[in-house]
């Protein structure tokens, strides 16, 4: 894969691995609805990590084979998982 270069791959490490750190720092408070806000957190964080991701593989795929991706865009942010299927359906189709 083109955009995989290992400088990326350890910056969005390093990123991930800074913010899981400060969400654990946080970590729940005393009330009750905390744990919530805690949960919450911990999965809009894993949420965001999916979504670039899979974007960044999107647009090596996309990249590689001449496609263009900005309609792509906007579904992948509001439903990552589908968006990712159509999409690798989407370059599996022949051109005739």
């Amino acid at each position: 894969m083109y955009v995989w270069s290992k400088r990326l791959v350890i910056g969005l490490l390093a990123a991930f691995t800074i913010l899981v750190a400060v969400f654990i720092a946080q970590g729940p408070e005393t009330e009750p609805t905390a744990l919530k806000i805690h949960t919450t957190r911990w999965i809009l964080l894993n949420y965001a990590g999916l979504v670039i991701w899979i974007g960044v593989w999107m647009y090596d795929q996309a990249r590689v084979r001449g496609k263009n991706l900005a309609l792509w865009v906007i579904p992948l942010i509001f439903m990552p998982l589908p968006t990712l299927m159509l999409f690798v359906l989407a370059m599996q189709r022949r051109l005739k």
